[in-house]
């Protein structure tokens, strides 16, 4: 059991090390990156929607 807690102790202190390395990035490029995530979600999801309804449209006049 106590092999399992110095286990859990080395693995946080290289998680705790791991950190240290890490770039962060500012409120800037946090800011800037967000942007363009939402605007490229937004053309994702408009295409989408309209090839969905297109599919829809189509779907009904051969049916019926």
């Amino acid at each position: 059991m106590n092999a399992k807690i110095e286990q859990a102790k080395q693995f946080f202190f290289d998680v705790r090390v791991e950190f240290r390395k890490v770039t962060w990035l500012g409120r800037k490029e946090i800011m800037s990156l967000t942007v363009v995530v939402l605007i490229t979600v937004f053309v994702i999801a408009s295409f989408l929607g309209i090839v969905d309804i297109g599919l829809s449209h189509l779907v009904k006049r051969i049916i019926g």
